[in-house]
């Protein structure tokens, strides 16, 4: 396929754009880091490096590191599933090069996926998070689903092939499962992403009538053998259904996103590289074969004029109230659609996105039926009216400096460019509402879980204790920042999961070999108002202040602690405020918990280069552990 490739250059090239899309949409400029060290010496195919244009944009290339998180290695380089990347002959080596290269590559991999850093080995935790590693060595945990009803939380181990469980109630790990065909176990590199895995409630509220507690059958998906697979409780075993179609170009459709329809005993799902809804009937799918599942194709012919190749599926969501699915749709950096698929009238609906919105990736419908959506390479999210058609766009703070190896409170150490933290985005990636009406998601690159309030326009970001200086744009390991910290990285945490009553989330940590659990009923420490509350009016050119009151609660921890104020804009992709300016009047201080009030003043300044419309500011602060900010609509003249 390497030599194929070499030669077909036209076909080659746009594979690799399309890598660099997947690479894209996952990680920042700030991961640009690890596996092309990896792929260098398992398959030697430096031009990936090439084009990674963004990376140069910062000056990483000379770090040399790619991260591949979305697409998988073997599918997208090789184009053969059962080609492992170890066994690939280095021409013109002798055999004990060989043998030295592939063991330099496994421990690459190790270290870079495995959890073995020496800094990422421990179960941190901070007054939020509690993280909990894994029974096996090297799991790469990916989908994960709390089984509210069995008292359990659910995850699949990606590099293993195991579906294990933590005990809810005894605080402990049950024994795993070994899913019975799992390709990648035995490739010391390989790994099959499981993106989405889901309990089914009408077969747990059938077995809670039968009194037996196991809970609800787990349905997950494989993106390495293109299926779906499913865990049977009751027998303790699993079944495997084939997607009844494939990729022309990476094999798999890789399915990604699956929603259970548990009234109408269906499924349906999405795979990246397959503009398709497909629908599994539960009642006539068989193991081993593609019975019950159907396709419908989406008509994407609004992105006439780009190569289908770059053409991808983010996602599905399922509005059961109004019997839809919604679908996201992009072309990574160019184009973007939201596809409503009416199950009644088999028929679909398009929202055609605005230019800034071009990749539309996690999606979620809240109780009113509009739709919550990221969007990817952004720090971005925002809610599509559904009747209307308006959107609103939100920001999350922006990217800390603890990722790029710096201060809680923005400095950047040890020779990084201090604008690295204003030009890179946290990735909000996967979005969920809770009974509660909140909306929750991870930021991969900002190595936080996020909770968006829309009722009091209030975002609260959990910071993640575990970083991996592997993934992230890091000084050199002799450096150390002001406190003597060499922390630096993220933890890739790239899915979780929210419990019934929404006291706790659970997410997994990918690289880390951990799962973590966030309790939400750990008060914070303070809180934010602003005055304006909701909305300011403003000029192009002109100043204006916002009055911001931080007040300490007595029933948080009596200790000091060091609060940081921010500041963040959807004037900017990445939330910066761009050319606009804005300033505190006073940007740290030291606080103690006995109720005491600060007042602290934002003068904001829009740029006279910014169009005329609406955008939205996020203002507010931060400590070690949580941030807390409020949304402020901005009306620009």
């Amino acid at each position: 396929m390497l030599e194929q490739a070499a030669t077909t250059t036209t076909k080659y090239a746009t594979k690799v754009y399309l890598i660099n899309i997947m690479f894209a949409m996952l990680k920042t400029f700030s991961s640009i880091c690890l596996l092309t060290l990896i792929l260098i010496s398992l398959v030697s195919i430096t031009s990936i490096l090439l084009q990674q244009h963004y990376a140069a944009a910062e000056g990483l290339l000379q770090k040399t590191h790619v991260t591949l998180v979305h697409a998988n290695t073997n599918n997208i380089l090789t184009n053969n599933k059962n080609n492992s990347t170890i066994n690939i002959k280095l021409q013109k080596s002798s055999l004990a090069t060989q043998k030295e290269e592939q063991n330099t590559a496994v421990k690459s991999f190790q270290e870079a996926f495995c959890g073995t850093n020496n800094s990422t080995t421990t179960s941190n935790s901070n007054r939020y998070v509690t993280e909990h590693t894994l029974p096996q060595n090297c799991e790469m945990p990916l989908g994960i689903a709390v089984d509210s009803n069995a008292h359990r939380v659910w995850y699949v181990s990606t590099k293993k092939g195991v579906l294990g469980s933590y005990d809810l109630k005894q605080n402990t790990f049950d024994r795993e499962h070994i899913i019975p065909d799992w390709i990648s176990r035995e490739d010391p590199v390989g790994y099959s992403q499981v993106w989405s895995l889901k309990v089914d409630d009408s077969s747990s509220r059938r077995q809670q009538q039968r009194g037996d507690g196991q809970g609800g059958d787990v349905w997950f998906t494989d993106a390495k053998q293109n299926a779906i697979w499913k865990f049977i409780k009751s027998s303790q075993s699993f079944e495997i259904y084939k997607i009844p179609n494939n990729s022309s170009s990476f094999v798999t459709t890789y399915p990604i996103s699956l929603e259970i329809d548990p009234k109408n005993n269906r499924i349906f799902f999405v795979g990246t590289f397959s503009a398709s809804l497909w629908i599994g009937d539960i009642t006539k799918m068989k193991n081993g074969t593609s019975d019950g599942i159907s396709q419908i194709p989406i008509p994407i012919n609004g992105f006439n004029g780009i190569d289908p190749v770059l053409i991808t599926t983010g996602s599905i969501a399922l509005d059961s109230k109004n019997n839809s699915v919604w679908i996201s749709v992009l072309s990574y950096g160019r184009k973007g659609e939201i596809f409503r698929y009416d199950l009644t009238t088999k028929s679909f609906e398009i929202f055609d996105l605005p230019a800034e919105l071009n990749s539309p990736l996690g999606m979620a419908v809240d109780s009113n039926s509009d739709l919550w959506i990221t969007n990817v390479g952004t720090s971005i999210f925002y809610k599509l009216n559904t009747d209307s058609g308006d959107i609103i766009k939100f920001v999350t703070s922006k990217a800390s400096a603890r990722v790029f190896g710096g201060d809680n409170g923005g400095q950047v150490h040890g020779g990084i460019d201090s604008n690295i933290s204003k030009n890179a985005y946290t990735l909000p990636y996967w979005i969920q509402e809770a009974s509660d009406g909140s909306l929750w998601f991870n930021e991969q690159e900002g190595n936080r879980i996020a909770r968006f309030d829309p009722s009091n326009m209030k975002l609260t970001e959990y910071w993640i204790p575990t970083q991996n200086r592997l993934w992230g744009n890091c000084p050199p390991s002799n450096n150390t920042n002001a406190n003597g910290s060499q922390k630096c990285g993220i933890a890739n945490a790239l899915q979780f999961s929210i419990t019934n009553n929404n006291k706790q989330i659970w997410f997994t940590e990918w690289s880390e070999n951990k799962i973590g659990k966030l309790d939400t009923r750990s008060h914070l420490p303070f809180s934010v108002t602003t005055t304006p509350q909701k909305e300011l009016t403003i000029k192009r050119g002109e100043s204006k202040q916002i009055k911001i009151k931080i007040t300490e609660l007595s029933s948080s921890s009596a200790t000091k602690s060091s609060l940081h104020m921010m500041a963040s804009g959807t004037l900017t992709p990445t939330g910066d405020l761009g050319n606009s300016t804005g300033s505190f009047s006073q940007e740290a201080f030291s606080t103690t918990a006995d109720g005491k009030s600060k007042q602290v003043t934002f003068t904001f300044k829009p740029s006279m280069n910014l169009n005329p419309g609406k955008y939205v500011l996020m203002i507010g602060a931060e400590d070690e552990a949580v941030t807390n900010l409020r949304a402020i609509e901005v009306n620009l003249s």
